[in-house]
């Protein structure tokens, strides 16, 4: 057997990873702590960064087709900036880029800790309920006095950009801090959703960007193949999510992603207790 063929993933693990992120990417209950314990609950070796990353790209392509307006809107803001002009698709622009800086930069220098100390059952255990709980708090609280993200003051961005940050534990869900610090300043669900699914456009493209140069580099044609199908897979199972997510919004409230949260912390807890998982 070639060294090739040896780090082929098996179709049926990358089915399910796909399926895993493509559904769990925009929930709020972190995407990238479910693709953690995937291989953990299953036995299956950890499929690595590269195609978590790799799925992580198919979403994004999935948002950027859901929300394609707004994303000619952040297009034509981007130009509006660069030429001086005073508009509401630059304001919305401005506030992408200045919510995306802070994850950037935790990003950047919490990157070696990121792939290693911070993949442990016992601490996905921890953030899945401590965030769910606020989470809970932040769905019940919400006001809805800001009808949309253009009246979010610069100070609302960058809290909400700070909190970006604190995703990088798996866990915390880049998507649910941001939803619900964005409840908690004052934007209704569905905006607070849009605010969020925008901000994960250019944090994912750069990762996105990042890891395909690697893969290039790397030369190792099966894991470039591994990473095709993955994207691919989590594309058509992110669409579906986005959606869904939308539409349930636009009635309902963020519940029963609390309860799914507080559910798997426990379940979690239990399985380290009996000795089924290890903590570290």
């Amino acid at each position: 057997m070639t060294e090739a063929a040896e780090n082929l993933l098996p179709l049926t693990q990358l089915i399910v990873l796909a399926i895993v992120q493509g559904i769990t990417e925009f929930l709020p209950i972190s995407s990238s702590a479910h693709l953690i314990l995937v291989p953990v609950l299953t036995g299956w070796s950890d499929q690595g960064l590269a195609i978590d990353v790799a799925m992580h790209v198919g979403t994004l392509l999935a948002v950027m087709l859901y929300f394609r307006g707004d994303l000619i809107r952040l297009l034509k803001g981007g130009v509006d900036v660069i030429r001086r002009r005073d508009t509401a698709d630059g304001h919305l622009a401005l506030q992408i880029v200045v919510a995306t800086i802070p994850v950037v930069i935790a990003g950047f220098l919490l990157k070696d800790l990121i792939g290693t100390t911070l993949r442990s059952p016992a601490l996905i255990a921890t953030t899945t309920a401590l965030f769910g709980v606020v989470l809970w708090y932040a769905d019940r609280h919400a006001s809805a006095i800001k009808g949309v993200i253009e009246q979010l003051s610069w100070r609302d961005v960058v809290l909400i950009g700070l909190s970006q940050a604190l995703a990088l534990v798996p866990g915390v869900s880049r998507s649910g801090i941001s939803m619900s610090v964005a409840l908690m300043l004052g934007l209704g669900r569905v905006e607070a959703a849009r605010f969020s699914l925008l901000l994960s456009i250019p944090t994912t493209a750069a990762a996105g960007v990042l890891a395909g140069v690697d893969l290039i580099e790397s030369g190792n044609a099966s894991l470039q193949t591994d990473a095709a199908i993955a994207a691919a897979l989590a594309f058509a199972a992110a669409l579906a999510a986005v959606a869904g997510l939308m539409a349930w919004l636009r009635r309902a409230t963020f519940l029963p992603f609390v309860i799914y949260r507080l559910l798997l912390a426990a379940g979690l807890g239990v399985m380290l207790l009996m000795g089924l998982l290890s903590a570290a």
